[in-house]
């Protein structure tokens, strides 16, 4: 059968592929659901989204400015042939010319680097957490950002990070003790009882939600031939009931950051919409000022869009600020 295939593939090749690229989806390699969404939410900007998606994605490094400046790894780094930019708008972001092995770079092993995208870095800038603060980091493995969160505030607040699946929650404990920090670590699922909780409620709450991964395709290129549109109300009602498990723990006035690496806004505002019709106390904020150009930041009905594929480099992630009375 698959000789069968080959043969015909070989005698028909240029109508085959001329029918094939009278395909938008196919021309682009996307799968005709995406490629159609995209196009629709996104009519100004689908294309240089499919393009990046298509693209190698960039490398770009955290720095914990608490231990060093991005300027001295950056001079550490030119010292083992490899370049590096600062990004101004980000300053804890170094952006690598070409990626390179992780064992490549000076301080990773010593935790003064760790590789995350700098959409992914704007998290611990957005939840604005402090000295002193008790703070939850929901789905926190596989702990790039719990350990962005601790490098934020200099490691001095009360961090839990939970997760629901025990063996990648090892991930995070991994990540930590290379950062020379400290969490406390559940392996629990969040909307089950709240056993593992001690009744104190959280100043800030980082609910990075299970989500397509339509942000970071380019990451992982499977996704477009993993993800199926079916599989959206399943991951829509688990971002719902994590998101209203999550504002149940979180102190008056507090803020919870939903953040998600889709671009889909059925996962996004729309889930959001969902949860504040049921959930009465809670409310959406204004985030903090957002850092970079005006050009990375889509704003939605609730909550900010980034986009690959634009001036800035990085991966496409939803962000919205939420609190309760």
């Amino acid at each position: 059968m698959v000789n069968a295939l080959l043969r015909r593939f070989l005698r028909e090749r240029t109508q085959l592929l001329d029918a094939a690229l009278r395909s938008g989806a196919a021309a682009c390699a996307h799968p005709a659901w995406l490629y159609e969404t995209l196009q629709e939410t996104w009519p100004l900007h689908w294309q240089q989204m499919v393009a990046a998606n298509n693209a190698h994605p960039p490398m770009t490094l955290r720095v914990d400015l608490t231990r060093t400046s991005a300027q001295d790894q950056a001079a550490l780094l030119a010292q083992q042939g490899i370049s590096a930019q600062t990004l101004p708008w980000l300053p804890g972001a170094l952006l690598l010319d070409r990626p390179v092995p992780v064992t490549r770079l000076p301080g990773f092993a010593l935790g003064l680097l760790s590789v995350q995208d700098a959409g992914a870095q704007l998290a611990s800038v957005l939840l604005g957490v402090t000295p002193g603060m008790r703070v939850l980091d929901a789905c926190a493995a596989p702990g790039g950002k719990t350990g962005a969160l601790l490098e934020a505030a200099g490691g001095a607040i009360e961090l839990t990070a939970i997760d629901v699946d025990a063996a990648r929650l090892e991930l995070v404990g991994q990540n930590l003790r290379r950062l020379r920090r400290e969490a406390r670590l559940v392996a629990a699922d969040l909307r089950g009882p709240p056993d593992w909780w001690d009744g104190r409620r959280f100043d800030r709450i980082l609910l990075d939600a299970p989500c397509s991964a339509t942000g970071v395709i380019r990451r992982h290129p499977d996704i477009k031939l993993l993800r199926r549109p079916t599989d959206l109300p399943a991951l829509q009602a688990a971002q719902q009931a994590l998101l209203r498990a999550s504002l149940a723990l979180l102190e008056p006035g507090g803020r919870l950051l939903y953040a998600t690496c889709s671009v889909l806004p059925v996962e996004n505002e729309g889930c959001i919409g969902e949860v504040l019709r049921d959930v009465r106390d809670a409310r959406p904020v204004a985030l903090p000022p957002c850092p970079g150009p005006d050009s990375l930041w889509h704003q939605r009905p609730i909550g900010v869009q980034l986009l690959p594929g634009g001036e800035a480099p990085v991966d496409g992630f939803y962000y919205a600020c939420l609190t309760v009375t």
